[in-house]
């Protein structure tokens, strides 16, 4: 009998997932479940369809033909209520009952919801103002109420707030941005880059609010507890997710801030159950990016496709790479910057907006953060992710902004210009046209970071 495999989700991770279990000749059937009634979709970049450079539709992943003609049952608005370990049964909210040997919760992140009267009305339902921005219906729901809105309130100065500020402000919305930590981007950057990213924002008409919180929506505006109003006709969510976790709680499952799995990405409660992408928790971290689900779900494949003969792969964690996609900012993050141990290399020049930080330890660069220069970014991410021990001078030359008439560097073959797939310039190179590298490769499909390098690196 074949194995029955179950996935709960229909996200990027799941479609990973999903792609990796057919090229390496998965032999059991496989059945996803996605809540959302539409096909997968890229969620970094709900921003471009706001701001108007995607069309909704160019976000779509896998549709529903690729499924079937891959032999992948794909159901969509299928609601998962319940994970029944001792009977080996998916519940979902309709009465439906799905046998699976195996199952793979690949469900995401949960958007949360500040502390700010007045969001919610007495019926439940967000203030007609207020719109959450995690999925592409909050996407649609936001761009049919721009054409009516002059003004716009951003909660959160994270990488997702920054993002949908500079799309609603491009579309011409005056928008500002409200932040309760003391900078911008505080859980990648320090104080000098987030001051960085503030002037850049004030230059391009974005007024900032750090160290600050809303605390009241009125019909006069956003109240924040300095007492100051800020008026607005729309009130957008970006305060960052956490991950959803209840699915797993109600089963029995072991959960700390996420799913917490093994190096075979199998929960540590019950080896037929596994975990991928912003749910998965491994080592007591969860990432929330998407290079990070896109290499469990490498492995997992593998893992479920090994045969008893076959090495069973592990995972032993990912060195992320975070980019910011927003039209006039640029920011790269390598690591946890602000957390890890070793030798600063830093250049921080205010003026002309670019902040850039390595982390350097035993000569090799352990983390790092590029504001308003990326360059460098290909080199320094390839040193990073081979761990490369570089000279003493290195470090810092590395941090140098090239003169504008110098000659362009050409990208070795093996410099990875898309972390999210880990894709080489060599291997763009080998495309005729970004289509045809977006197909066989899967580059720009994740944060879009790579686009750029990606236009000039085809054909050539």
């Amino acid at each position: 009998m074949r194995e029955r495999l179950v996935v709960v989700g229909n996200g990027m991770a799941a479609t990973r997932l999903c792609e990796e279990l057919v090229a390496h000749g998965y032999a059991g059937s496989v059945t996803v479940l996605g809540d959302e009634p539409g096909p997968a979709y890229n969620r970094v970049l709900l921003s471009a369809v706001i701001e108007g450079t995607y069309a909704p539709d160019a976000l779509t992943l896998r549709d529903a033909s690729w499924h079937e003609r891959h032999g992948i049952d794909l159901r969509t608005g299928a609601r998962v209520l319940d994970l029944d370990l001792a009977r080996r049964e998916v519940m979902l909210v309709d009465g439906t009952r799905l046998a699976f040997d195996k199952v793979v919760l690949a469900t995401g992140a949960i958007a949360t919801l500040p502390p700010i009267r007045g969001l919610v009305r007495i019926d439940g339902q967000l203030h007609p103002r207020v719109h959450a921005f995690r999925s592409l219906a909050d996407c649609r729901r936001l761009i049919e109420a721009m054409p009516a809105a002059r003004r716009a309130v951003v909660v959160g100065g994270g990488l997702l707030g920054l993002q949908v500020a500079r799309a609603l402000s491009v579309r011409g919305v005056a928008t500002e941005i409200v932040e309760g930590a003391e900078h911008l981007l505080a859980r990648q950057v320090d104080a000098r880059g987030g001051s960085v990213l503030r002037r850049s924002l004030r230059r391009l008409g974005t007024e900032v609010y750090t160290g600050t919180r809303a605390v009241r929506l009125t019909e006069e505006g956003v109240h924040l507890d300095t007492g100051h109003v800020l008026d607005t006709d729309l009130v957008v969510l970006a305060a960052g997710g956490r991950p959803s976790t209840a699915l797993a709680r109600r089963a029995g499952l072991r959960v700390r801030r996420g799913v917490v799995v093994d190096e075979r990405l199998a929960s540590v409660t019950d080896p037929r159950v596994h975990a991928i992408g912003d749910c998965a928790e491994f080592d007591g971290v969860t990432t929330g990016f998407v290079a990070p689900a896109w290499e469990q779900a490498g492995v997992l494949a593998r893992v479920l496709t090994a045969g008893p003969t076959t090495r069973v792969p592990t995972y032993s964690g990912t060195r992320a790479v975070a980019r910011l996609r927003a039209t006039g900012l640029d920011v790269a993050v390598l690591g946890d910057p602000e957390r890890t141990d070793g030798d600063v290399v830093e250049v921080t020049n205010p003026v002309v907006g670019s902040h850039r930080k390595l982390v350097v330890r035993d000569g090799a660069i352990v983390a790092g953060a590029l504001v308003g220069d990326l360059s460098r970014v290909g080199l320094i991410t390839q040193f990073y992710d081979r761990g490369t021990v570089l000279g003493a001078e290195e470090p810092g030359e590395l941090l140098m902004v090239e003169r504008p008439d110098a000659e362009p560097v050409r990208l070795a073959d093996e410099t990875e210009v898309c972390a999210c797939a880990g894709v080489t310039a060599g291997e763009i190179r080998a495309c005729p046209t970004a289509s045809v590298a977006r197909e066989r490769t899967r580059a720009t499909t994740g944060c879009g970071g790579c686009a750029a390098v990606v236009g000039r690196l085809v054909g050539s």
